[in-house]
Order: structure tokens, then C-alpha cells, then sequence
């Protein structure tokens, strides 16, 4: 009779370790997401510096038509022109920023229903 107390005790103990296991599996893989939205977020916030960096580079292209300008008139409509095809290109980058931010936060979703190796493989 004893042995028969001992074994409810037991499946009871089994049961409670497979729950709590099964809950600290649940909290792991939530971690995990929580991990990886804080990450995008920290991703795409670091793209859009990039624009400070297009806006530093536009202000250069300026600066150095000042500069030409100044030491050379005679030049001014060839160093525009140039000045104008530098703050086109400086410009076309900056908008990979803005691009490159929407597709860190909206494209590269993470699913809760997601597979652990789909987690450890992806990159976002």
C-alpha cells in the first residue's frame, strides 16, 4: 500500500516537472522574440543615422562650390553643375537609410510560431 502512495506521488512529481519545463520552454522562445524585436528596432534605428551622415556630405559638396567659386568665377556654372551631380548622388544614398530602416522593421518579421532553428539561422 505504501509503494502504491509513492507512485501517485511520483507520477504526480513527473507531471509538475513536464509542465514547468514545457512553461520554461514557452518563456525561453518568448525571450527570444522579445531578443530579436529589440534588435530590429536597434537596426533600424541605426540605419536612419545614415541620413545625418547624407546631410554632412551635402554640406560638403556646397562648401567645396564656395570654395571653387571663390578662388576661380570663371568656372562657376562647370563647378555648379558638378556640385549638382554630387548632391544628387550624396542624396541617392541617403535614401537607402529611410529604405533600409522600413525593411529592418516590416519585412523581416519574426513569427511566434517560428521553429528554434528558424530563429538561430535567420539573421533578423
Amino acid at each position: 500500500m505504501v509503494t502504491g502512495v509513492k507512485r501517485k506521488v511520483g507520477q504526480r512529481n513527473r507531471r509538475r516537472i513536464q509542465e514547468r519545463a514545457k512553461e520554461k520552454a514557452k518563456r525561453d522562445e518568448n525571450s527570444r522574440l522579445e531578443m530579436l524585436e529589440g534588435a530590429k528596432s536597434m537596426g533600424a534605428g541605426a540605419a536612419t543615422i545614415a541620413s545625418a551622415g547624407a546631410a554632412v556630405g551635402i554640406g560638403n559638396v556646397f562648401s567645396s562650390l564656395i570654395h571653387s567659386v571663390a578662388r576661380n568665377p570663371s568656372l562657376a556654372k562647370q563647378s555648379f553643375g558638378y556640385a549638382i551631380l554630387g548632391f544628387a548622388l550624396t542624396e541617392a544614398i541617403a535614401s537607402f537609410a529611410p529604405m533600409m530602416a522600413s525593411l529592418i522593421s516590416f519585412v523581416f518579421r519574426s513569427q511566434k510560431g517560428a521553429s528554434k532553428s528558424y530563429l538561430r539561422s535567420s539573421i533578423f
